[in-house]
């Protein structure tokens, strides 16, 4: 058969599993044990343990559990009630301050999950209620929600960003980390900016101001003081990787040690706490490591039928500019996005854009930065994007078609971002060149 023929198969093949609802991990272990039998036999599955093995005994995957643990003791250790109330004193009384407190929080929220959907079903639960009772605009809401989840993948630390990195040949986790930073700050801005905008336009959007209480600057400066310890963590993670005194598992080490302290700061600090982090934390690691593995498998068995060498031969005989095969490339992520996960396609993705991408020499950082942007905005875009269904399931009194008008402005914030940083690739490459 061939390889174009059998890449089509596999493709189709592996989408046809994850639509039908299995879980991303078992899609892709049902078809990489289909592909070992019929292409090369049960001696292949001595290929599926070494990849297994490859992927456990990594030491860059160490990072992937370790900013899991971190994530879920900070979130048992009181930091996010204590970063809460400090932001909310911070913004203190500004008209539509809910909608500034939402966009602050989901960015310090996407930096510990990493996920836009676990962000917009978290916010959507329980913020988006009171937002409702105290009469914030509905559809403002939404997009606040909806566009400060989509920061998650983008700001570091993100589990995305490590498994790019780690998959990824002669790429930098560390630089692919900070990658992120300047670009999900300058998007935070303008919908920031956007929400001022909407208010001016149409105070009706936000309720008025009458009875919020002025904090004085003694009562701010202590709010800031007591958000110290979370911000000792977040130096322990970024701040180690910028001065090069750590690498990225060293770092993300530091921060679990850092986040073990704010729980002992915060008076949260217990074994029970400890041993949920760690349950939840093995948990969601498995997952995501036997995915890896089935992933290094896909990319193994594309080499082995030849859809590798004949993909690289093809792009390379289309004589088409630069430009031309970085929209495609753009393209495909921001349509399939809206049918599958993000993790799922990345996971995908990987083995068939590298080569791509070696052949047209794309900066891999600044490439693979901007291909998480568009994974995002394939997740907002309407009428399959994950994350609207996140929100929609944690808000279940708000209608689908309001969710899908709130996420339109969203989906354009971040396409005139993509353009942004696509045009000034220096944006994105900045504090990586500072390594």
């Amino acid at each position: 058969m061939d390889w174009y023929w059998a890449l089509t198969i596999a493709l189709i093949f592996l989408l046809f599993m994850m639509a039908t609802g299995l879980p991303v991990f078992a899609a892709f272990l049902i078809a990489n044990l289909g592909g070992v039998m019929l292409v090369i036999g049960t001696r292949g599955f001595g290929m599926f343990s070494n990849s297994i093995y490859e992927t456990v005994t990594s030491e860059t995957f160490v990072t992937i559990p370790l900013f899991i643990l971190m994530g879920e003791i900070l979130f048992r250790s009181g930091s996010v009630e204590v970063l809460s109330s400090a932001l909310d004193k911070l913004i203190g009384k500004v008209r539509g301050r809910l909608y500034f407190l939402i966009i602050a929080l989901s960015t310090v929220f996407g930096a510990l999950s990493g996920s836009a959907v676990a962000v917009a079903a978290m916010l959507g639960r329980s913020i988006l209620p009171q937002m409702k009772q105290q009469g914030y605009d509905s559809g403002l809401s939404n997009f606040t929600i909806l566009g400060g989840a989509s920061l998650a993948p983008i700001i570091p630390p993100s589990l995305l960003v490590i498994v790019i990195g780690s998959l990824v040949n002669n790429v930098s986790i560390a630089g692919l980390l900070i990658a992120g930073l300047i670009p999900g700050v300058i998007l935070s801005v303008i919908m920031g900016s956007y929400v001022i905008l909407r208010i001016k336009i149409n105070p009706k959007l936000a309720p008025p101001m009458v009875d919020h209480k002025i904090y004085t600057a003694a009562e701010k400066w202590k709010a800031v003081a007591s958000t110290m310890p979370f911000g000792i963590v977040i130096f322990f993670v970024m701040g180690l990787i910028l001065l090069g005194v750590a690498t990225p598992s060293e770092a993300a080490a530091s921060g679990v040690v850092g986040a073990l302290v704010t729980a002992l700061i915060y008076k949260k600090f217990s074994m029970k706490m400890v041993w949920k982090s760690l349950t939840s934390a093995v948990g969601i690691s498995s997952m995501i490591m036997l995915i890896v593995a089935s992933s290094k498998l896909f990319g193994q068995l594309l080499s082995f039928i030849g859809a590798t060498a004949g993909l690289i031969d093809f792009v390379g005989n289309l004589q088409i500019e630069p430009w031309m095969m970085f929209m495609l490339l753009m393209a495909v992520p921001l349509i399939l996005c809206m049918f599958i996960d993000q993790f799922a396609f990345l996971l995908l993705a990987i083995p068939l854009y590298e080569p791509i991408i070696r052949t047209y020499g794309f900066d891999p950082m600044w490439f693979w930065t901007l291909f998480l942007i568009n994974l995002t905005i394939g997740s907002i875009t309407p009428p399959f994007g994950y994350t609207l269904f996140a929100l929609k399931g944690a808000a279940r009194d708000v209608p689908l078609d309001e969710i899908y008008r709130s996420s339109w402005p969203v989906v354009a914030i971040f396409l005139f971002g993509l353009v942004l940083f696509s045009v000034f690739p220096s944006i994105i490459t900045a504090l990586p060149s500072l390594l």
